[in-house]
């Protein structure tokens, strides 16, 4: 025996020479509804919050791995247990300390398991989809040419629109929901109308590559939906009358390939290029606003603070129709 006294001789020198003695209170876990689970035991007076969760995850066996919140007396142990109860409480050491535990809200994401349904009908890669203003259908535009018109709540086929030579790549609803737009890899523009299939023009060309992005004029500026900007590989953005069927303005500037159009709701237009650009253009007469510059390489995409307040704000949400007072330029 002398050779184990010797040893715990030594262990209790250290222990004191380096002041690191661990001090335990005796602690059981409580329930919300006020259950006691398991018998007490001790636990070191700084344990912290997330050693805390191991051992309730061992005690009350949380296989799912719930999280909990941890309170003593009514105040939550934030960072570990000294801190939180005090030094009084603590140096009672014949006192069972209960810890209450709440679980806490478990945001889980699910794994996509099953498709709801399919569309099918395009003879080629879906290369585009856009739903219309109102959310009752949607439109897909595929490498066959085409531009299909689907009904959401049906899930059915409406119309096959045949008018493109070429890869379908963009599409566009005017704001009011009564103008589909549509631009392919041959640089033709395409306006449909949705109630028909029809196209509502002859096709409009003008741009030498194919045409990237579409972007209608905002409906609380343009209430008959009657321009149209369309950007391009060939480095100019094109703003169309669908009305008389020309080319209103032709804006250009960039040095590469624009990749985005965007309409302002204060009648701006904003372009982004593989120039590594993004430029302001004051939409009446074209005049270029400023150049935003900084990035490293292409600016790819676009999007404005705005844009969801102007592609829905027409619409009454709960019947999904457009509310504003129809006006016409002739109209006084």
């Amino acid at each position: 025996m002398p050779k184990r006294k010797s040893e715990d001789t030594e262990q209790s020198d250290i222990k004191e020479k380096d002041g690191k003695e661990e001090r335990r209170i005796q602690c059981i876990f409580k329930s919300e509804s006020g259950e006691t689970d398991g018998s007490p035991f001790e636990l070191p007076v700084d344990i912290n919050r997330e050693k805390l969760q191991l051992v309730c995850d061992a005690v009350i066996e949380n296989e799912q791995k719930v999280p909990y919140a941890f309170f003593v007396n009514g105040e939550e142990i934030r960072d570990n247990l000294l801190k939180t109860v005090g030094e009084d409480i603590i140096t009672k050491t014949e006192a069972v300390l209960e810890i209450v535990y709440q679980p806490q809200a478990v945001f889980r994401v699910r794994a996509v398991t099953r498709c709801t349904s399919s569309l099918e009908g395009h003879a080629d890669a879906v290369l585009y989809v856009a739903f219309s203003p109102n959310g009752r259908h949607l439109a897909s535009g595929s490498g066959d040419s085409t531009v299909r018109l689907w009904d959401i709540y049906t899930e059915t086929p409406q119309f096959r629109c045949k008018g493109h030579q070429h890869w379908v790549l963009c599409l566009a609803w005017s704001p009011d929901g009564r103008k589909l737009a549509s631009g392919c890899k041959g640089g033709k523009l395409c306006i449909w109308n949705p109630q028909t299939g029809k196209e509502i023009c002859r096709g409009l060309t003008g741009h030498t590559d194919y045409i990237s992005t579409l972007a209608w004029k905002p409906l609380h500026l343009d209430p008959e939906c009657r321009y149209l900007a369309s950007s391009s590989k060939d480095r100019t953005v094109r703003i169309w009358d669908v009305m008389t069927f020309k080319t209103h303005m032709v804006i250009s500037g960039h040095s590469a390939h624009i990749s985005y159009v965007k309409w302002g709701g204060s009648d701006l237009i904003y372009t982004a290029s593989h120039d590594r650009t993004v430029k302001v253009w004051r939409a009446s007469d074209g005049v270029f606003c400023r150049n935003l510059d900084g990035h490293g390489h292409w600016v790819n995409t676009l999007a404005l603070s705005t844009d969801y307040v102007m592609r829905t704000g027409a619409f009454d949400p709960a019947e999904a129709k457009i509310v504003h007072e129809e006006v016409t330029d002739s109209r006084e």
